[in-house]
């Protein structure tokens, strides 16, 4: 006799929710698990979702990178794309290398004395291996392996920073102990490093002593890569005033050496706690207790880290906020284990490429998908009910529904752009019945204040489902865990304690190129420039992908950045909100092009006037280009977004709050588990890796699949 399936309920269509649905209904589970995905709206991806608007044009939340260390979201994309098995011939993206490609360029703002901008442009070499490949026998996700690579960058670092050098001899693999210990102390005896090359050489002994570590007194190490630092600054000091080349690359030495220096004074190689044991300070606070120059702190090098993880409280850039071991632990996988490229780009949008792949995957394995469905309560079985020994569980979830199908039928949210299914900008109203009225009346599904619904439906458990994965946005549990709120206090204080911010884009479609308007360096992500878009990265790959007539833009450029909102989430009653915060944005976007863009772009403002407003291409169906007496209106055509609603915002790694996260594997609740970048998942910052990675921890506690080991960089006890 055949045992049926487990019902699974998973609420949310982000990444980690995704993920979660990807591993229950692998062939391995042989039909184990029937799932069930309930999203708001029309469409899947989260923060991650994209639309085609007017010209099947691109628009998206912000900006979205993958980074080249994203090993856990390669693994499953490629799989997913195997899967799918899309004939070249058919589709343009068959593969998952046609549809992301790698971009290394990143340039960082940096101010200079005299008032301009300056641009420190890299190229981060390739490497032989992708990411999402399998590992060798040397895993590079070990605090061990970052410092040995943070060692090693350090003395390519130094070298490059003097000039050429006659390489000092290096150390045998099978050095012993004893022998690195006695140079060391030869070192040490010198009281300082006068020179390139007994710099060099010292160096060379951090990097074996730190694979010898206990072996080796750490003490003794941090007495060396002190010295260092004091004979560095000292070769140093009278050339970083006059050279803004050497000045950032400082910024960088010093960074490593306060790492070093901080990993070995705290004893985090064998803290079994590893970097989360530093949460409680600040990355910034903790580098300069372990020797960072106020110099460094205020570099551009490790602001642009806190703006790539949009690290400011309430969006307010004067509070950078990260914790440390988060902070240390991104920024080290980022450097020092990307595979491929430091950065892979999209060509086309996330949504394209990302989730109308797995989409159409998890369709064909069964998974039944209800869109128009806003969760409204997680209810908790009362602690009444429960018999004697029973934990807790959920005993029903309560949705509005939004919008019926015509005909009671399933709705099918894709649409075809030149063989590539896309999502939409907006629902597709045809499929709905009153469509054509909820249009007129403009129902906003997405929007946390548009409270309209067609109906209401309860899933009871044993009835409806067995197990539940609630895969929402940390800001949206206020809203739809009451209960759990009411009767559990872990629940209220990670809800208290662990912050979110909003963020705001807009995105420029162009006549000319950046290099034809003044921008003098390659394509390129940059980050670290003037508020209030520090962000900008040039997309003109995503023209061909596009549908314009002739001319078509030349160049598409995307900003971003955090979005003050100091008065937090306003209750159901601000209807206008969304409305005023996307005009602010408007605001905020035209002052930046009108005053701030000549940095970059200096050819495409004029000193009395402002931005030209002329470059734009308009969106309208008469693909009309702006002109110069149009002025500002001109900016209307283009597409710009303030992320508000609690599911929209970003989740903040701040000091202090890492430990009242609560991980998909907690098993407080029988029948609930937790998928999120929001959640304890062995990454906890705000990105599609750390939602993939709880995605993966989801599925593991429902079916013991995949194994922990198997999810890379998870490395809790």
């Amino acid at each position: 006799m055949s045992r049926r399936p487990l019902e699974v309920a998973i609420v949310g269509g982000g990444c980690a929710a995704i993920t979660t649905a990807f591993e229950l209904t692998r062939p391995e589970h042989r039909g184990r698990y029937q799932v069930s995905v309930y999203q708001l709206g029309w469409r899947l991806g989260g923060k991650g979702a994209s639309g085609r608007g007017a010209h099947r044009r691109i628009e998206e939340h912000g900006l979205h990178l993958w980074m080249g260390y994203y090993e856990n979201a390669f693994r499953l994309l490629r799989e997913c794309y195997a899967e799918l098995g899309r004939e070249r011939a058919a589709c343009r993206f068959a593969d998952w290398s046609d549809a992301f490609f790698p971009d290394s360029v990143v340039s960082l703002a940096d101010p200079t004395p005299e008032g301009p901008w300056s641009f420190w442009t890299a190229c981060f070499p390739p490497t032989d291996e992708l990411p999402g490949d399998p590992f060798g026998a040397r895993h590079p996700f070990t605090l061990s392996f970052y410092l040995v690579r943070a060692a090693e960058i350090l003395r390519t670092l130094l070298v490059s920073a003097q000039g050429e050098l006659e390489p000092s001899p290096p150390l045998s693999p099978r050095c012993k102990p004893f022998e690195v210990e006695r140079r060391i102390r030869r070192l040490l005896d010198c009281g300082r490093l006068a020179t390139l090359a007994s710099l060099v050489e010292a160096i060379r002994l951090v990097e074996t002593g730190v694979a010898l570590v206990p072996k080796l007194s750490e003490s003794l190490l941090v007495r060396l890569i002190d010295v260092v630092g004091i004979s560095i600054r000292s070769l140093l000091e009278t050339l970083l005033e006059s050279q803004g080349a050497l000045r950032r690359v400082w910024s960088v030495i010093d960074f490593l050496l306060a790492v070093l220096r901080g990993v070995l004074r705290f004893g985090l190689l064998a803290d079994p706690r590893g970097l989360d044991a530093i949460d409680e300070f600040d990355g910034r606070e903790w580098l300069g207790l372990n020797g960072a120059s106020q110099r460094t702190l205020d570099s551009t090098f490790l602001r642009s880290l806190y703006d790539l993880g949009f690290a400011y409280v309430d969006g307010d850039s004067r509070f950078p906020r990260m914790a440390a071991g988060q902070f240390i632990r991104g920024t080290l996988r980022m450097f020092f284990t990307y595979r491929g490229a430091l950065f892979w780009k999209m060509r086309a949008g996330m949504g394209d490429v990302v989730f109308a792949p797995f989409y159409e995957v998890l369709a064909r394995r069964g998974v039944r998908f209800f869109f128009f469905h806003r969760l409204e309560n997680v209810r908790v079985a009362s602690a009444a009910s429960l018999r004697p020994g029973e934990r807790p569980f959920v005993e029903a979830l309560e949705f509005d529904v939004q919008a019926q199908v015509r005909g009671g039928g399933h709705y099918r949210p894709l649409v075809d752009v030149r063989g590539l299914p896309c999502w939409p900008a907006e629902p597709d109203w045809k499929q709905l019945e009153g469509g054509e009225r909820l249009r007129h009346e403009g129902w906003s599904f997405e929007s946390h204040w548009d409270r309209r619904k067609v109906g209401s439906k309860t899933l009871k458990v044993t009835d409806d489902f067995d197990f539940v994965v609630l895969g929402v946005s940390l800001g949206a549990i206020p809203f739809v865990c009451g209960d759990l709120l009411k009767r559990d206090p872990r629940w209220r204080t990670m809800v208290e304690q662990v912050k979110t911010v909003a963020t705001q884009a807009f995105q420029l479609w162009l006549s000319l190129p950046p290099e034809e308007l003044g921008w003098r360096g390659p394509p390129v992500n940059l980050t670290g420039f003037v508020e209030p878009f520090d962000t900008w990265a040039d997309m003109r790959q995503l023209v061909a992908e596009e549908d314009w007539p002739d001319p078509a833009p030349r160049g598409i450029a995307y900003f971003c950045n955090v979005l003050p909102t100091p008065e937090g989430i306003p209750t159901f009653s601000a209807t206008d909100y969304p409305v005023v915060k996307n005009d602010a944005v408007r605001s905020n976007a035209i002052r930046f092009l009108n005053h701030e863009l000549t940095h970059l772009w200096p050819e495409a403002v004029r000193a009395r006037t402002g931005f030209r407003w002329e470059l734009l291409v308009s969106s309208s169906e008469d693909h009309a280009r702006a002109d110069e007496e149009s002025g500002e209106r001109s900016f209307d055509s283009q597409f710009w977004t303030a992320n508000v609603n609690p599911s929209d915002r970003y989740v903040l790694s701040l000091p202090g709050t890492q430990r009242f996260r609560i991980s998909p594997l907690d098993n407080t609740y029988d029948n609930l588990t937790l998928a999120g970048d929001w959640t304890d998942c062995g990454h906890n910052q705000g990105c599609v890796e750390s939602a993939v990675m709880s995605g993966r921890l989801a599925a593991h506690a429902i079916s013991g699949a995949p194994r922990l080991e198997e999810i890379v960089g998870y490395d809790h006890p």
